[in-house]
């Protein structure tokens, strides 16, 4: 959850007045300080590489300028250009709580007409299409290693609780720049996205614990409809973690799921066991495929774990992570924690929409 002032969450308990401002950065050049955004908002789903994706509609021309991509420096081109998106609550008597929603590349522009639809993706798309030139081979710690895959295009602050173990020698990423990153994440194990402020947070992998909202059905309620959904597909009751030793002697780490959950292993989802097979240079003990493995099946109950679907009331500070409680009667969720997998946030007013995983 983004954190908002004490005036600002006391507002968004009834109805407020939504504010946006949108900037225009290319490198260290403010190119639009208040983009006239007509409409757009922003979808975050986790199980993407780059789960951020924001689109916007603005006018070809406002006052007097355009706003057609038609230079290299115009503002909504896609040479480089970032956007800020700003977000402000009314606090009554002209007084705005603005705090920075995030940061984003433009990956599209075009004129139609009289408007411009512009569409923009998180931070990590410029890892993703940052193809490796040539195998990269690193030689220090898991933080000099995860440095050099992703600065100086994405600015990494690492939690000081994660162990810095050197990396093996031999270890070689090709052409894959983003999937080495994740790789070393699963490995270490730890879980990394990218804030508000536009750096990538690493930090040891964990959801959330402290619930930040109370969503609810019924009179007086910030949920207007729920639903639900379920799948087999993605669905693993254990996860294998293969290394190597440093004789050369393979490693194995085994992790099953003894949750309540429903694909839990032993349970009715299959009495045997339905493993997702993990291997990676980077481990070179029984106890880190252990902790990897334990950790890649936390990520695997993501996709399988049961889902609600809330159509809510507009909150601009949740984000995917963030954990809530749900109570509906129509559900038969009293107090329930959930985690936020997708949501579906407008940067107009309107309704939100959020993914839950039920946390068992």
């Amino acid at each position: 959850m983004i954190t908002l002032s004490d005036e600002a969450t006391s507002v968004l308990t009834g109805s407020f007045t939504y504010y946006r401002r949108v900037q225009s950065w290319l490198g260290g050049d403010l190119l639009a300080d208040d983009v006239p955004v007509v409409d757009g908002g922003e979808e975050i789903d986790r199980t993407l590489r780059v789960p951020e994706r924001v689109t916007l509609t603005v006018p070809r021309l406002d006052r007097g300028v355009s706003y057609a991509p038609t230079e290299a420096t115009s503002p909504l081109a896609a040479y480089g250009q970032r956007l800020v998106v700003l977000l402000g609550i009314g606090l009554g008597n002209g007084a705005i709580d603005w705090f920075q929603r995030g940061a984003y590349v433009i990956t599209d522009s075009t004129a139609d007409g009289d408007a411009v639809q512009v569409q923009a993706a998180g931070l990590l798309w410029l890892i993703d299409e940052a193809r490796l030139v040539s195998p990269y081979q690193p030689t220090g710690g898991l933080v000099s290693t995860l440095r050099g895959l992703l600065e100086p295009a994405l600015t990494v602050v690492v939690d000081s609780g994660l162990d810095d173990r050197s990396v093996p020698s031999g270890v070689n990423y090709d052409e894959d720049r983003l999937g080495a990153v994740y790789e070393l994440l699963t490995a270490w194990p730890a879980e990394a996205h990218v804030t508000e402020q536009g750096y990538l947070s690493v930090a040891p992998a964990a959801d959330s614990s402290t619930p930040v909202l109370t969503l609810t059905d019924g009179t007086g309620g910030t949920v207007m409809t729920w639903s639900g959904e379920s799948t087999r597909d993605g669905a693993y009751s254990a996860v294998v973690a293969r290394g190597t030793a440093s004789d050369g002697g393979q490693l194995q780490g085994v992790a099953y799921d003894a949750t309540s959950g429903p694909v839990r292993y032993d349970g009715p989802f299959n009495p045997l066991p339905v493993p997702f097979f993990y291997q990676s240079p980077l481990l070179t003990t029984v106890a880190q495929c252990q902790a990897a493995a334990s950790s890649r099946l936390a990520t695997l109950r993501r996709s399988s774990a049961r889902r609600i679907t809330a159509t809510m009331v507009l909150h601009p500070g949740l984000q995917a992570g963030d954990a809530v409680t749900a109570t509906s009667s129509a559900l038969g969720l009293a107090g329930q924690v959930c985690i936020v997998e997708r949501l579906s946030l407008p940067y107009v007013p309107g309704e939100m929409r959020v993914t839950l995983r039920v946390v068992e």
